[in-house]
């Protein structure tokens, strides 16, 4: 099996799921998630507005994959800890309840990403490192 330059096999992507932890408190898991991997969803939605939700504290309106596509962004969950989202990483949006999380655009004034929302009892099929 060959590996990549970041470490992660080929058959694999890199992902990080955003959870809730005690209190409804927001955390981040560091994985991967496999590639050619089924999911059951029954639709997904571009975005590429900035403006509505950056910088303010908020949970995951639903369960989802949010596939960036142009743009890097440091997102920011309950206990101050960061983690930078860029093509490449999948973020995994299981934060549904409580206070959330925060992201902030850093380079440049771009996101272009592409949500796909899970099914309520849709494996994520995330494996944590």
């Amino acid at each position: 099996m060959n590996n990549d330059q970041a470490g992660t096999p080929n058959n694999y992507l890199k992902a990080i799921r955003l959870i809730n932890i005690e209190d409804n408190k927001c955390a981040f898991e560091i994985g991967k998630i496999p590639i050619r991997q089924h999911i059951n969803a029954n639709y997904f939605f571009a975005q590429t507005d900035v403006s509505t939700l950056e910088k303010i504290p908020h949970p995951a309106p639903r369960r989802q994959f949010v596939i960036t596509l142009k743009g890097k962004l440091r997102f920011t969950v309950s206990n101050g800890e960061t983690f930078m989202i860029e093509p490449g990483i999948i973020l995994i949006a299981n934060d549904t309840a409580g206070e959330g999380h925060t992201w902030e655009v850093i380079d440049g004034n771009e996101w272009e990403r592409i949500y796909i929302p899970l099914e309520e009892d849709t494996d994520d099929y995330f494996i944590a490192d």
